[in-house]
């Protein structure tokens, strides 16, 4: 299943007007211009997994209810085979496969990701992203280049990073083919569950 992006931009406005906030205390909370969130509220432009964790946290619901209008439900456990999940195509090409949606009171955000091998990429400034928390990533296959703030890593199959997540940091798949990487997003612990 994929969302379909004016559907969630739509859900972000009605839950923004029902908590009582501002286009601009929304923008605050996830780092734009007042423009730049009206045009994601709006649905004109792609929404990136940083924007949507970021609208979730502040909205105080799960990311997944964003996605799917639905809260997750599960409580003992969740399984999910390994074609299936709920897919997110964001940023460039890459593609999150959250690997637990139906799963309530999350501490963590498991995703299947696959970055996209891309040519122009490669001699550019990797885009850095900032969230709260921390993040593990694995990598499963191909090869990833990964930017911490000032700092360059390239990653190969078994490699495993974990850092601080609102901190700058981006990645790009490198070596001519994509990468496919195990990322959990850790809730700051300092956020409530709900």
């Amino acid at each position: 299943m994929e969302p379909n992006i004016k559907e969630v931009a739509s859900r972000i406005r009605s839950l923004r007007e029902d908590s009582g906030l501002t286009m601009q205390e929304m923008a605050d909370a996830t780092g734009r211009s007042v423009a730049e969130y009206a045009a994601q509220e709006s649905g004109d432009q792609d929404l990136s997994f940083t924007f949507l964790y970021k609208c979730a946290e502040t909205l105080g619901v799960d990311v997944i209810e964003l996605l799917t209008g639905e809260n997750p439900h599960l409580t003992g456990y969740s399984l999910i085979r390994a074609n299936d999940g709920l897919s997110i195509k964001r940023r460039a090409g890459f593609e999150y496969l959250h690997k637990a949606p139906h799963f309530r009171h999350k501490l963590a955000e498991p995703f299947l990701v696959t970055a996209p091998y891309l040519e122009e990429e490669q001699e550019q400034p990797i885009h850095l992203s900032y969230h709260k928390g921390q993040e593990l990533d694995y990598i499963l296959s191909g090869k990833l280049r990964f930017a911490y703030e000032n700092h360059i890593e390239d990653l190969e199959p078994g490699d495993m990073l974990m850092y601080d997540s609102s901190r700058g940091h981006g990645m790009i798949a490198i070596g001519g083919e994509p990468c496919v990487f195990l990322a959990i997003v850790v809730k700051d612990p300092e956020d409530k569950i709900i």
